[in-house]
């Protein structure tokens, strides 16, 4: 055996034991109880709700069933915002055609769905050309499209300059409703560097929310303060800080909070129960 097969190994080895170490096993009965909790959410009237019940089964591998239920609402649903979220999860679950319906929305006159197309588009991509979705970035009277349009660019083609701009609005940006939106991007596309800029507007944050915003994005980067306010808000009393909290827990591959988020599957908010689920199977990939 040459030095290079052995140092391959060895590497192998490395790889599998971290791999182990960043996932959670759970029961069949507790994946199952996940399961009947995203096909519950599926099938709720609650809109959000049951879009984000779509992203969830299919990030466990479903993806087939979601299109099965989503297609027929996709063509009689006429709210731009709503067609967004239908196309999105269309898309994630392999319907790559679906970014026609995206692009049309975030191009038209209307501006009722820029924002959540925008926001659809960094959230899965797209197929095809950029041009609008840089349209989105160049304009400036709608600070909030801007920004979504940014964090597309930044996550789909790695936009050194729509990268800069976000950046910069989490060091400058007074609305704290907009540096909050730059916190929950640059969490997901930024990098550990990016730690700091965030943690420097937490006195700016007016309100538990806004904080949580900039806690969650912190969290996702690695960073151990944000991870424990993280831990604090699966408890909190008010439920949009649960669902955020439960869907960071995730996103920031913390297996410690397994506990707090079997239990978070019989909150009384759908949404929490939803985001609870989505991130104990996204745990245990």
């Amino acid at each position: 055996m040459n030095i290079k097969t052995t140092l391959a190994g060895l590497l192998c080895l490395l790889l599998l034991n971290a791999c182990s170490t960043s996932r959670i096993e759970l029961d069949a009965s507790t994946k199952n109880k996940c399961l009947a909790v995203l096909r519950a959410g599926l099938a709720s009237d609650e809109f959000w709700p049951s879009i984000h019940a779509a992203e969830a089964l299919t990030l466990a591998g479903h993806g087939a069933e979601v299109r099965r239920h989503l297609e027929p609402k996709l063509q009689t649903e006429m709210d731009d915002q709503h067609r967004c979220g239908l196309s999105r999860e269309l898309i994630r679950a392999g319907d790559k055609a679906q970014c026609s319906v995206m692009f049309d929305i975030l191009k038209g006159a209307d501006p009722h769905g820029h924002v959540h197309a925008a926001e659809s588009l960094y959230k899965v991509g797209w197929v095809g050309d950029a041009t609008p979705v840089r349209a989105a970035f160049a304009q400036q009277e709608n600070m909030r499209f801007r920004l979504m349009a940014a964090g597309a660019l930044v996550k789909h083609e790695r936009d050194a300059k729509a990268l800069a701009f976000l950046r910069e609005r989490m060091r400058a940006e007074p609305d704290p409703d907009m540096f909050r939106i730059v916190a929950w991007l640059l969490g997901r596309i930024g990098g550990k560097s990016d730690i700091e800029l965030i943690r420097s507007r937490m006195n700016d944050a007016p309100d538990a929310n806004a904080k949580a915003y900039l806690n969650n994005a912190m969290a996702a980067l690695g960073d151990a303060a944000g991870q424990a306010a993280l831990v604090g808000n699966l408890t909190s009393t008010d439920a949009g800080l649960r669902v955020y909290a439960a869907v960071f827990a995730g996103e920031a591959g913390m297996t410690s909070v397994k506990p707090q988020l079997i239990t978070l599957l019989n909150d009384e908010t759908l949404d929490v129960r939803i985001r609870a689920a989505q991130s104990l199977l996204v745990l245990a990939r």
